[in-house]
């Protein structure tokens, strides 16, 4: 007669250990809907202070405009800085890019050209050469295989100098004036900067969210290795990552023209940190894998009105300082735990 075992008993060698399931509140923190609804609740938070602090001026139509328009340019910035990072990847090169576009585009030989053919020439040669860097970023990070930090490094230095002397340490100014008018144009009573930001973060998060280009970005950044078994290419597809970000600071510096101008190589002094930060607080993970375009979004936009708020009480650049960095550390901190949380449960 043999031996039977009660179905009550469970075999000790199969047995699994079970968690208990996350609260519904925990799961919805730990989407990527909770984490924006965050990011909507601190900008909030930041906007009451500001009229309470500032009724008179704060919450004028016009004021909610000039906020828009700060936070525009750096915001194209982190919309290409925020594809590089989710792969894992950082550029500390935007600003000095930035600069030597601007540069590029009002050196004198450019001008006479554009007058001659037409005034997009110069958009044109602040694109190609924001282009340029990137994809140079790009090989020598994926081919040369230098650290991205080093290599970016690099090319702020570098392209900060080439800007120096390219320009002669002068500023370059804009003399074509249908240049100047078409980028300080009103679109439906908007600045055309800040329609230009919203395309670039609409193609953004198409392309982050739509496209096999974005999933291939995501799973870089998840998991390098397994991207390439899983038949990404994954250097090539670093190339154009970085390619992006260029492209973006050089959509940076045709902005940044138009709203001074002027060429200049002190263009995007410290806007990589800015567009590093918008991106970080947006919840994109520094370590790569995770981040969205909404979030960059709000991140720049809690910055931009931030600062607003602190001009509009008259106070110093110094506690706008402090009062970035705070929200950096906690962002960070935030990232870590979440991040933690998320490990433990898979």
């Amino acid at each position: 007669m043999s031996a039977q075992t009660s179905p009550d008993l469970a075999d000790p060698t199969t047995a699994t250990v079970t968690t208990a399931p996350a609260s519904p509140l925990r799961r919805l923190f730990s989407s990527s809907a909770g984490r924006n609804l965050g990011l909507v609740v601190a900008l909030l938070i930041i906007v009451i202070v500001g009229a309470m602090t500032a009724p008179g001026t704060f919450t004028t139509f016009d004021n909610a405009l000039v906020i828009l328009r700060q936070a525009s340019i750096i915001g194209v910035i982190s919309i290409g800085m925020t594809f590089v990072i989710i792969s894992g990847g950082i550029d500390l090169s935007v600003g000095a890019v930035t600069a030597l576009a601007s540069v590029a585009a009002s050196l004198a030989v450019v001008q006479d050209l554009a007058d001659s053919i037409h005034w997009t020439l110069m958009i044109l040669i602040a694109l190609l050469i924001g282009l340029g860097a990137g994809l140079i970023n790009g090989v020598v990070v994926a081919y040369g295989r230098v650290a991205a930090f080093m290599a970016t490094l690099a090319m702020l230095v570098g392209a900060r100098g080439v800007a120096e002397i390219l320009a002669d340490n002068r500023t370059l100014v804009i003399s074509d004036r249908d240049f100047v008018r078409a980028l300080n144009v009103d679109i439906l009573g908007v600045d055309i900067l800040i329609w230009i930001f919203a395309l670039v973060a609409v193609a953004g998060w198409l392309l982050l969210n739509r496209t096999t280009f974005g999933r291939r970005t995501v799973a870089i950044g998840g998991n390098r290795e397994a991207a390439r078994l899983a038949g990404i290419k994954v250097k090539r597809h670093t190339v154009w990552l970085y390619a992006l970000s260029g492209l973006t600071a050089g959509i940076a510096a045709v902005m940044i023209l138009g709203r001074t101008t002027a060429g200049t190589s002190t263009h995007g002094t410290l806007w990589e940190l800015d567009a590093i930060a918008a991106v970080v607080v947006g919840g994109t993970l520094l370590i790569g894998g995770r981040g969205t375009i909404t979030g960059t979004v709000f991140g720049v936009l809690i910055f931009a009105t931030l600062s607003n708020v602190f001009v509009q009480n008259n106070l110093s650049s110094s506690v706008q300082a402090v009062a970035k960095g705070v929200i950096i550390v906690i962002a960070v901190l935030l990232q870590q735990r979440f991040a933690a949380r998320d490990t433990r449960s898979s």
